[in-house]
């Protein structure tokens, strides 16, 4: 009999102990809704090529946090120059953390290279980038038409 009541003991103990997540446990969740929002809202940057406003899904990188801090004061101007036939290549002014990898780029991507050059793709290319992003509302035939004219003005902002 005192075996079968230490067993059952154990096991409440057991089912009391897997119960017990309380409020704690929500933090262990990651932040409620609104916080998420308001992390997203602080990470958003906007660009601009030329005059045309675009939407860039930023990658989740520390080149990217970086480019973003250099923004938090103001503006951050690119004078993008043609080069190759299928990208636009300019100084950031100032280097960023390079995670370079082996990359076939299409059109629309951003992406960094030598940690101080802002690439922005209207073809593609294959060779060793940190990605820091892609625009999502312009086409292949859109990015063409922004971007193999001559060189642009790339603008972006933090928020």
């Amino acid at each position: 009999m005192k075996i079968i009541a230490a067993a059952l003991a154990l096991c409440l103990g057991f089912v009391l102990t897997g119960c017990g997540g309380g409020p704690d446990r929500a933090a262990e969740d990651g932040p409620a809704p609104a916080e998420q929002d308001q992390t997203e809202e602080e990470r958003a940057m906007n660009m601009t090529i030329g005059a045309t406003a675009v939407t860039v899904a930023w990658e989740d990188n520390p080149a990217v946090d970086a480019l973003r801090a250099l923004c938090a004061d103001g503006p951050l101007t690119i004078q993008l120059h043609m080069y190759g036939g299928f990208e636009q290549v300019g100084d950031i002014g100032g280097r960023l953390p390079a995670e370079d990898a082996q990359t076939t780029t299409q059109a629309g991507d951003i992406v960094l290279y030598a940690g101080d050059q802002m690439v922005v793709f209207y073809g593609s290319n294959s060779w060793a980038y940190t990605r820091l992003g892609h625009i999502t509302d312009q086409d292949a035939d859109e990015m063409r038409q922004l971007l193999s004219n001559g060189d642009v003005t790339v603008t972006v902002t933090a928020g």
